[in-house]
């Protein structure tokens, strides 16, 4: 017997502007959002351009405007900060010659990548044969063919992406132009190599969906080879389980994604140790970077402390004891933030939605990390736009990232002379993109703490997103968990 609701016909689809107040409020100088009698409102079948279509083509424009706006950068010829004046800079250019790839080095073997190994394996898989390319046709720019390579390639995971969305909001397909046009994803698609893993953790997040626990555990586990992210999803999975009485599931999903990870990292560990553990030395040994909470703590420091040893601020004092900083970071996450989310599991009256833990999880790593590079955007704006797909909220956000964004790079551009902007409109702007962070974050608690108010379940019976999870009772012990700490709270 089905456990939806009468009125959630089997994917229908949601209205545009109909269910959400803000886009309800722009369609009004359009005249409204349509009414039931609106001829094939939704992009039924029957028409060439479904809603699923459309956003796709959407997210087709948004990414060929985006090889358009990197394109002053692509032919390598960096003279007079081309890459910050035009707000073009990509790693991906960038480290085809820091990395070697351009001499034909292969990485790990000949030069020690910074990168998890599937990312460096990425970046040889184009970067050796375009060199190769390049020595028969010495007139190519091969910085130019590697970008585009590149970009071709993550492009269509950017597309594959927004695809895998499409079809786990099949009855809300309109959620999905908010990452289809997102200005975040016009301007940091290409930075870097951030669509290896997001793409292996969407269709991750697909298979476990379809109730395939261990195909999600290997396409979890490849995205946490390219970057260690996606690894995080599987700590809120294990929660969910708990509080389900699918841990066996979860455990599948664990042991290979676990695999995984050790099969495609083994070979270069064997082999170049130093170079495969240069991604961990490299983030261990990191110092505070731009526009990060300890960032913002240590420029507050200097208002009322020199820095100079025994005047010093707390961040102050932290910048120079990075293996002090990377406890507290540590622990402040995994303790401190992921204990609270797991809490939240337990004790919310309706189990959360994967999507929603899977945002917090990976918010609250940006938030307490040490770095929080501008590409770094991109791996929250999936899970936000499933999590909370409320435009409002996502656009305030967007603007605070996108003025982030430029103001990184006015702080490039005065990096080495006269500055571009005074050092307190940067980090008041870090600090605004910080702070939207942490309300999308409260924002998304709020609808798990009061699951009424969640759209995505106004559309669903429980949880699009949790495969085996979906529809599942809670175990009988979480019932008598949640009471007694209630209970002691109250009384407390």
């Amino acid at each position: 017997m089905s456990t939806e609701p009468d009125h959630l016909e089997r994917d229908h689809p949601v209205r545009s502007a109909a269910p959400d107040s803000f886009v309800r409020g722009l369609s009004e100088a359009i005249g409204g959002p349509l009414g039931e009698h609106a001829a094939n409102p939704d992009g039924r079948p029957g028409r060439f351009w479904t809603a699923a279509r459309i956003v796709l083509a959407l997210c087709c424009l948004t990414l060929a405007l985006h090889w358009v706006q990197k394109s002053p950068c692509r032919d390598g010829d960096w003279q007079d900060n081309t890459q910050y004046t035009h707000f073009c800079y990509t790693d991906v250019l960038a480290l085809y010659y820091a990395e070697g790839l351009n001499e034909g080095k292969v990485p790990y073997r000949d030069h020690a990548v910074e990168y998890p190994v599937v990312t460096g394996y990425f970046m040889g898989a184009i970067g050796l044969p375009v060199h190769e390319i390049g020595k028969n046709n010495p007139s190519i720019n091969q910085g130019t063919w590697f970008y585009d390579g590149n970009a071709l390639l993550l492009s269509i995971l950017a597309v594959a992406t927004a695809a895998v969305m499409l079809a786990l909001r099949r009855r809300r397909p309109w959620d999905i132009a908010l990452f289809a046009l997102s200005p975040i994803l016009l301007f940091t698609a290409t930075i870097n190599w951030d669509f290896l893993a997001i793409g292996f953790a969407a269709f991750g997040l697909y298979a476990w969906t379809k109730r395939h626990p261990v195909l999600a555990g290997v396409l979890i586990g490849l995205g946490g080879a390219a970057k260690l992210w996606p690894i995080f999803i599987l700590g809120p999975l294990l929660f969910l389980g708990l509080r389900s009485r699918r841990v066996l599931e979860w455990g599948y999903a664990f042991g290979a994604a676990l695999a995984v990870w050790v099969a495609v990292n083994l070979p270069v560990l064997l082999l170049w140790p130093d170079s495969w553990a240069r991604f961990f030395n490299l983030n261990t040994s990191r110092p505070i970077d731009w526009g990060t909470l300890w960032y913002i703590g240590r420029f507050l420091d200097t208002k009322w402390n020199t820095g100079v040893p025994g005047d010093q601020g707390p961040f102050q004092w932290l910048s120079d004891h990075i293996g002090v900083l990377n406890w507290i970071s540590y622990g402040l996450f995994l303790v401190v933030a992921c204990g609270g989310i797991a809490l939240l599991i337990l004790l919310a009256p309706r189990r959360p939605r994967l999507a929603q833990v899977a945002f917090l999880v990976v918010a609250a790593f940006l938030i307490f990390s040490k770095v929080w590079s501008q590409q770094y955007v991109l791996w929250l704006l999936p899970l936000i736009v499933l999590a909370r797909p409320r435009w409002g909220a996502i656009l305030a956000w967007t603007v605070a990232e996108i003025g982030y964004y430029a103001a990184f790079y006015a702080e490039l551009l005065g990096a080495g002379g006269k500055p571009v902007i005074p050092e307190g409109t940067f980090v008041l702007a870090s600090g605004l993109r910080l702070a939207t962070v942490v309300i999308l974050c409260a924002l998304v608690i709020r609808e798990i703490w009061r699951p009424e108010l969640d759209v995505v379940r106004q559309s669903y019976a429980d949880d699009p997103d949790g495969g085996i999870l979906d529809a599942a009772p809670d175990a009988p012990w979480v019932s008598r968990f949640r009471g007694t700490v209630l209970r002691r709270t109250s009384s407390a």
